[in-house]
């Protein structure tokens, strides 16, 4: 079995748990090792340049190496007839939800509030919020979305909803689905929490409109996509007071230019997208469960649905 590596970054970190967990496959790095493209039978990706995917005629799936897919799907010439599998491994699940629990507490604790007084060296007691009342939202209720909703209600936030395409039959969560209920999720939404996959329907879903349906003051964490938020328009929206602060991991164009207007606002937290980084260690035996599924005639988990692009 032949194994072909396609990334940036280097394969260092998943030798070992490629040879514990696959031991039967070589390994070779594209750019780097001589294999004939005829010989490839999985490929390992990470951004991987169009149209290079199409070029392995006996390759049996792609996986992606991390939790998006969206670059990957822009591809014209990406091989449809093979599948091509998202990670989902408990090591990227529970960064996310580490990150969104983080963002959560702090807007909740005021934390944004005591930076301000501190370079204004002011010594001054918020009132807190209580945990049970303070209303999270999130959009998307899949793997990761639902992690981190019961890492909050663990917390103590019993006010928790969810929006996503169709509905979740979730203990304790109130589900919103499609189109027709994002109004009343987001009238609902004091902390809004977005994990969406970026696909065509959720291109600019946060816009001046949908932002208006926050309540006044709101709180904004973008670990999804930057591609969710019309960032202009979460600008006047931020200036405006409407949205009290934001937690932004992600963003339209990366890294973030050195002149926009993000990096100014003092109400805006940026992050250089590290919400969740895979770690090899645990992303391969996921793989690897999935290569031997195929191997059986079977399909892996998680198999990206490219009509709906996740």
């Amino acid at each position: 079995m032949n194994i072909l590596y396609i990334s940036v970054d280097p394969i260092a970190p998943w030798q070992k748990p490629l040879r514990r967990h696959i031991p039967d496959a070589d390994i070779f790095v594209w750019g780097t090792d001589d294999i004939d493209e005829s010989d490839v039978d999985y490929i390992l990706a990470w951004n991987p340049p169009k149209g290079l995917l199409n070029t392995f005629p006996k390759a049996k799936a792609i996986f992606v190496l991390g939790a998006g897919v969206d670059a990957l799907l822009q591809d014209p010439d990406l091989p449809k007839s093979i599948p091509i599998v998202r990670l989902v491994d408990p090591g990227l699940t529970r960064g996310m939800t580490e990150h969104v629990m983080y963002w959560v507490l702090h807007f909740h604790r005021h934390m944004h509030t005591y930076a301000l007084q501190q370079a204004a060296h002011q010594w001054i007691a918020q009132t807190p919020h209580n945990a049970e009342k303070h209303r999270v939202g999130i959009l998307g209720l899949g793997e990761l979305g639902q992690d981190a909703a019961h890492a909050l209600m663990m917390m103590g936030f019993e006010s928790i909803a969810g929006w996503s395409r169709s509905r979740k039959d979730l203990p304790s969560i109130e589900s919103f689905a499609g189109p027709d209920e994002l109004d009343a999720f987001l009238a609902r939404t004091e902390i809004l929490v977005c994990l969406l996959p970026q696909t065509t329907e959720t291109q600019g879903l946060l816009n001046a409109d949908t932002l208006a349906k926050l309540p006044q003051g709101a709180f904004i964490i973008n670990s999804g996509r930057g591609g969710l938020i019309v960032e202009d328009d979460l600008t006047q929206a931020l200036q405006s007071g409407h949205i009290q602060a934001a937690a932004l991991d992600v963003f339209n164009t990366e890294p973030l230019p050195k002149d926009h207007v993000f990096w100014t606002l003092d109400n805006v937290f940026i992050t250089p997208h590290i919400a969740s980084i895979t770690d090899p260690a645990c992303a391969t035996p996921v793989i690897a469960d999935g290569i031997q599924a195929i191997e059986h005639g079977d399909l892996p988990d998680n198999v990206v649905d490219l009509d709906k692009g996740y």
